[in-house]
């Protein structure tokens, strides 16, 4: 099958006289030997890629595929003579044998000025194209082998971001904001004032550009809604009284690091720095999304039978027989918030299933905020009814919020629990699941 993926990506790099001089350009900077000469032939490498269209760049990446890919016979034969003589030796040929070439390329180009971040830019665009060329995958897995590597959080700078940020700074948290939209500058200060804190991580080759950035409110308890930490009328200047610290939104600024692990290393470096700033914090959790709710209640209402969810049938009978099948409308209903009234418990109790059953193959949670925190040492602390009747908010959860508790001594052990395939919920959420 690998050999008609890279037949098939062959015959798509055929064309394009740019990319057949782009990809002789990659064999001579892999072949040059002079740190100097390199570093110059990474920069006019670059420059022949930027140069390059959408449907040349496709073909550029098929090219990663077909020509820059492991030769199959020399890995057999290395992996034959480290069984046949285990050694450093042979190990070590047996993993230069299978290292892809394209991972070399890659680390080379990476020392052009502007390398990191074009890098990063040509993820960007792999991702677009791996549903329509399934065999990039083994392209991408390279990519975020060595993206891993090189932002390894080792290397990066924790900044506050406040008021006083550079311009650009504050125009990027505006425009990645990917939970809460901020609605222009205001909006914008109000998330900045003394009750309210910004984090951002940064790496080196990339001082101007914001990976990652995680907002959160200083409040006297926990969250149930999301009016009270976004509005200005909350307001208040007084942190003294702070014992809770709110972590309500984190947005990935570089579309190019998805998959690799940023969140969960800030917001552990946060709470760090929180508690060295207000001793009285003695609560860390966040007020989060659950994007996934509507699709999956949608799903089973449409398929119309719910064995496999034998317990939570007459939940979803209920809300089946108020709502229709057709749930994915109701943000557009003028009276939505009313007509989710009378259907607390259920839905309640349907959100709960929702979040502590186990998908039938594949990740260890639905929901992919729940597996994220989950997977992060939180455990899922409470459901919040009508918590978010944004028109985002109703669309995806039917306003439905959660908090997920980051306790600094459980963090390790919940972790340890949720790979196992435990999920750690506090009593009132489990006692919410019909039995």
């Amino acid at each position: 099958m690998f050999e008609s993926v890279q037949k098939r990506a062959a015959v798509i790099a055929g064309g394009g006289l740019k990319v057949r001089r782009l990809v002789v350009g990659c064999r001579k900077l892999l072949s040059e030997r002079g740190e100097a000469a390199g570093v110059s032939l990474a920069k006019i490498t670059l420059d022949l890629y930027r140069n390059l269209d959408k449907k040349d760049q496709a073909r550029f990446f098929a090219t990663l595929l077909a020509e820059f890919s492991p030769d199959p016979a020399r890995v057999l034969a290395a992996s034959k003579a480290y069984a046949a003589q285990p050694s450093a030796s042979t190990l070590a040929q047996l993993s230069l044998a299978a290292e892809p070439p394209r991972q070399e390329l890659l680390r080379r180009l990476n020392r052009a000025p502007g390398g990191t971040a074009t890098i990063l830019r040509m993820r960007e665009r792999l991702l677009e194209l791996i549903d329509e060329q399934p065999g990039l995958d083994a392209v991408d897995w390279d990519f975020r082998h060595l993206l891993s590597s090189w932002f390894n959080p080792g290397f990066l700078q924790i900044v506050r971001v406040d008021w006083h940020a550079p311009a650009y700074l504050l125009e990027q948290i505006i425009v990645h904001e990917a939970v809460h939209e901020i609605r222009g500058w205001s909006d914008l200060r109000r998330r900045l004032e003394a009750d309210r804190r910004c984090f951002a991580f940064f790496h080196p080759a990339l001082p101007d550009e914001p990976l990652i950035f995680v907002e959160v409110a200083l409040l006297d308890r926990m969250a149930d809604a999301v009016l009270p930490v976004l509005d200005a009328q909350f307001s208040s200047s007084d942190t003294s009284q702070a014992t809770t610290a709110v972590f309500y939104s984190i947005s990935n600024c570089q579309p190019g690091l998805r998959g690799v692990s940023l969140g969960n290393f800030l917001i552990k470096n946060v709470v760090d720095v929180l508690s060295g700033e207000f001793p009285r914090l003695k609560v860390f959790c966040t007020l989060s999304p659950v994007p996934g709710f509507v699709a999956w209640l949608g799903a089973l209402l449409k398929k119309g039978t719910f064995e496999e969810l034998k317990t939570a049938a007459p939940a979803l009978n209920t809300v089946a027989a108020r709502l229709g099948v057709n749930i994915a409308k109701i943000a557009s209903d003028p009276d939505c918030v009313a007509r989710l009234a009378p259907l607390k418990e259920p839905l309640m109790q349907l959100c709960a299933v929702y979040l502590l059953r186990r998908p039938d193959a594949g990740e260890l949670a639905q929901d992919p905020v729940a597996r994220f925190h989950l997977n992060n040492g939180a455990s899922l602390e409470r459901i919040n009814w009508l918590a978010d009747t944004s028109r985002k908010g109703l669309r995806e959860s039917l306003g439905l919020m959660v908090n997920y508790l980051y306790e600094p001594r459980a963090i390790e052990s919940n972790h340890e629990k949720f790979v196992r395939g435990e999920f750690v919920a506090a009593r009132r959420v489990r006692g919410s699941v019909p039995s």
